[in-house]
């Protein structure tokens, strides 16, 4: 099962019962830096207990050294889940370079505009093609924003659905959700705005600490999931005030 940081609770349990102990019946693959969709919760209690057994891959094939490390700063040295099994990222490797990623703060979303399409015109100049680009945001909320500098470069693009199907010849675009799994030479992960990541919406019904520490984990996950799906090239914009999460991005 790969993607394993996404299963939830009844998932677990299903598996667990395919096992019915049996040895080496079951085998996991995943990153707990990209666990956006389900809360920390404890396979032991649901009887799939990998303490003891896990180990860390450090060889990064897919990403540059400089995205990779840039990216690596939303996370921290250390990612651990509610058994206690910790995740050491301070000596993971990537296998080639690349130029260091890009963070734009602007005045305006004309601005932000602006930039993204010059940054996109220039990676075409630079040799890449159209369906080798994906532009990402928060929420369909800005999706409209990402449209918008597309556009102005003139380039055929797609609105990414449910079914993530990329087009060849068409840049693509989508939420940061819908990023999950996906791969582009060159990046654009837009709107990195004060209240929208993390998303003003979710954090306003948090009902306790541990909650808001759960939606802020999240949050920073999405941010790094939408900034790892580049290969070569990564661009970030924000029109001010930006998310706190990009002081991490940079320092």
């Amino acid at each position: 099962m790969d993607e394993a940081q996404d299963l939830g609770i009844q998932h677990v349990r299903f598996f667990a019962a395919l096992d019915a102990h049996r040895p080496n019946a079951l085998f996991f693959a995943g990153d707990l830096g990209q666990r956006i969709f389900q809360q920390a919760f404890s396979w032991k209690t649901l009887g799939v207990d990998v303490r003891g057994r896990s180990r860390t891959l450090r060889v990064n094939y897919r990403t540059s050294h400089q995205i990779r490390t840039q990216a690596d700063r939303l996370l921290g040295s250390q990612v651990s889940d509610a058994d206690g099994n910790v995740d050491e990222r301070k000596d993971t490797i990537s296998v080639f370079n690349g130029p260091p990623p890009e963070i734009h703060v602007v005045a305006s979303e004309k601005e932000e505009s602006k930039v993204v399409s010059s940054w996109i015109a220039g990676r075409m100049k630079a040799g890449v093609a159209a369906h080798e680009v994906g532009v990402f945001v928060r929420s369909p909320a800005e999706l409209d924003r990402a449209r918008t500098a597309v556009q102005v470069t003139g380039m055929p693009f797609k609105v990414l659905d449910d079914n993530v199907e990329t087009t060849s010849g068409y840049l693509s675009i989508s939420t940061m959700h819908l990023a999950k799994g996906l791969e582009f030479r060159a990046v654009v992960v837009m709107a990195c705005d004060d209240e929208i990541i993390p998303l003003q919406e979710r954090i306003a019904t948090v009902g306790d600490n541990a909650d808001l520490q759960e939606v802020y984990d999240t949050e920073r996950h999405l941010l790094y999931v939408a900034c790892t799906r580049a290969r070569d090239y990564l661009l970030v914009t924000s029109v001010a005030p930006a998310s706190e999460f990009l002081d991490d991005l940079r320092n």
